[in-house]
């Protein structure tokens, strides 16, 4: 199913059916646009904690109840480690995160099997490989980036700048972000479009800019995106349409 990452905001995290905080945001990978965690606010369980929480993890969300079930107990949020809110998440603590939880990360890590069982050394070793890469990834990872910080990015087309990023769409069976939702306020006031996060040119997060080889006109004349309304398999295929665009689904 689609759905909004803005309307996920503050959903009530359900660890083992015990509420341990609300969601905060999602990271997400710049490159394949694919949601690596959620991040959650612990509130006054664990007053001025935040933890990362990886799909892997996840429920499925409730939207009558607002609730957003994770397979995980509070012993074992509470336990894992912290994120400082002040610096950008590193591999270091990516990989620390992953053994604390016994699950095999994301990318493939040199000198160490995941198949069938994880086989990660202890919580607080650390490999030769890691020891010797500590430094750089403690940098942070690049290709991680906030849901939040995004939203407002400016976005320009490929004859001009037509608004900016107001919300992403994200398929709640694999968690990724299939499109962005653009508010034209400034240039076409009260309508909202969205475009397939794939066919994004590229990003310039110095710049705060999305930039999209689409013409302002082909942009403004797309079918436009109601808030209220999901985004259904009728409404997608009338985008790609509209585009010219291959779908991703069969």
């Amino acid at each position: 199913m689609l759905r909004s990452i803005q309307s996920l905001y503050g959903y009530k995290i359900l660890a083992r059916g015990d509420g341990m905080g609300k969601v905060h945001e999602f990271l997400f990978d710049d490159e394949s646009w694919t949601i690596r965690y959620l991040v959650a606010d612990t509130g006054s369980w664990l007053p001025g904690r935040r933890v990362l929480i990886p799909p892997v993890a996840f429920g499925k969300p409730d939207w009558e109840s607002k609730g957003f079930p994770v397979i995980l107990t509070r012993r074992q949020v509470e336990d894992s480690p912290g994120l400082n809110k002040d610096k950008p998440v590193s591999r270091q603590h990516e990989i620390e995160l992953f053994r604390h939880y016994g699950w095999p990360p994301y990318w493939p890590l040199a000198g160490l099997s995941y198949n069938p069982q994880p086989t990660l050394p202890p919580y607080g070793e650390k490999t030769g490989t890691e020891r010797e890469s500590e430094e750089r990834d403690d940098a942070g990872n690049p290709h991680l980036r906030s849901t939040r910080e995004v939203a407002g990015y400016s976005i320009a087309a490929s004859d001009g700048a037509i608004g900016h990023v107001d919300d992403f769409i994200a398929d709640d069976d694999e968690w990724l972000i299939r499109y962005i939702v653009i508010d034209t306020r400034n240039w076409l006031p009260g309508r909202k479009v969205i475009l397939a996060a794939r066919w994004i040119e590229s990003v310039s997060w110095d710049k705060k800019e999305v930039a999209i080889n689409l013409t302002r006109d082909l942009i403004k004349n797309s079918p436009e995106y109601d808030p209220k309304e999901p985004v259904n398999r009728e409404y997608e295929t009338r985008l790609y349409d509209y585009y010219g665009r291959p779908r991703y689904w069969s």
